[in-house]
């Protein structure tokens, strides 16, 4: 089933380079609507329209709700749809719709939407260059300076959304 492409900032899913060969998380808020002895948990995802989960217990809801949200993205990706950003929990929980409901956030994976690397030409000034590569001498996990980049990019891109 094709879903609409959701509003706001966010990147084309197979059209975005990924510059490093690093793995590109994202914490999604989920909202949890909490149950009792007769009614399952519910999860909304409100950064990703249409994508709902639930689960007998909040832990089962948590889990179902990773599921969810990666066969929604996977489908997004499929109809060449715009990978949306995730926002904060704090930016959701101020909404009156979600009064009551428990926060958490789910971490994705979401390398697979970014699409193949592509090369590019930057021109930077050498000074911030090398405070760049002293700053990924210091901190592996960026692995190099291109990804670096693409980190800084996306963080960006995530907080403008």
């Amino acid at each position: 089933m094709k879903q609409p492409a959701p509003q706001g900032v966010g990147f084309p899913a197979k059209h975005q380079p990924a510059t490093t060969k690093g793995t590109k998380t994202m914490l999604f808020p989920i909202a949890i609507e909490p149950g009792d002895t007769d009614h399952a948990y519910g999860v909304i995802v409100p950064d990703i329209p249409g994508c709902f989960s639930a689960g007998d217990t909040l832990d089962e809801a948590m889990s179902s709700a990773k599921e969810a949200i990666d066969l929604h993205l996977e489908g997004l990706d499929e109809d060449d749809a715009i990978i949306p950003t995730a926002g904060t929990v704090q930016a959701h929980s101020a909404n009156p719709e979600y009064q009551g409901f428990i926060w958490a956030v789910v971490e994705v994976d979401i390398t697979r939407y970014l699409g193949k690397a592509t090369k590019i030409n930057v021109t930077l000034p050498a000074n911030l260059i090398r405070r760049i590569d002293d700053f990924v001498g210091a901190h592996p996990e960026y692995d190099s300076r291109s990804g670096f980049l693409a980190r800084s990019a996306l963080k960006e891109l995530q907080q403008s959304a």
